[in-house]
């Protein structure tokens, strides 16, 4: 077996999206290249001279681009919001996981991006989310 190794920002691509992008925590040619390109964001930014702090901010900002907004997050959000007599808490991830791709119709109706979370039509996504997800229960008795 070889041993595949991560650098620090593909380590932390990887957890994240382990942790909000399940679906895309497999794809290691899309965390190995914006692993590279934040590493190198950094490097451009440290010899400009600007402060550390800044370097990992640009980093961090080319790592994590259009991944603020998730989907898996969306849909646990609802389901320990509004139905968590329904579905332990345990089970939420799994949950949330084998629903997204029903979901997936609903989803590409709103203009998501990064900030999408903070715009009004998220209200609107998370009370449609909510109403599928009540009919759902309502006709299979489960999720």
């Amino acid at each position: 077996m070889t041993a595949i190794r991560f650098s620090y920002y593909e380590l932390s691509l990887l957890s994240f999206l382990r942790e909000s992008h399940p679906e895309k925590a497999d794809d290691i040619p899309f965390v190995k290249e914006r692993a590279a390109a934040a590493s190198e964001a950094y490097a451009e930014a440290f010899d400009t001279g600007l402060p550390i702090a800044e370097c990992i901010g640009i980093a961090n900002k080319t790592l994590y681009a259009g991944l603020h907004f998730s989907h898996h997050d969306t849909i646990s959000s609802v389901l320990w919001n509004e139905f968590s007599a329904e579905v332990p808490l345990e089970a939420v991830r799994e949950t949330a996981i084998r629903l997204r791709p029903i979901l997936e119709a609903i989803f590409t109706k709103y203009p998501i991006s990064d900030e999408f979370a903070y715009m009004p039509e998220y209200n609107s996504l998370y009370t449609e989310i909510t109403g599928f997800v009540q009919l759902k229960l309502e006709e299979d008795g489960k999720l």
